[in-house]
């Protein structure tokens, strides 16, 4: 199996300068980085206030 080139760079990297840049990597299998998706209400709101200059409803 061929070897991508990304990693023929580090082989390189470690046969000439002795550096193996694998270690640098982080220890941990998933990330710690938390991701949080919106609401319906915060949606709905974004929407509202987004498309608030095109509303051209009057108000009675």
């Amino acid at each position: 199996m061929t070897n991508s080139k990304a990693k023929k760079k580090r082989m390189h990297v470690k046969r000439t300068k002795g550096k193996d840049v694998e270690k640098n990597r982080q220890t941990s299998s998933f990330s710690t980085h938390e991701r949080v998706t919106k609401t319906k209400k915060e949606s709905i709101e974004q929407n509202l206030t987004k498309h608030k200059k095109h509303n051209h409803i009057e108000d009675c």
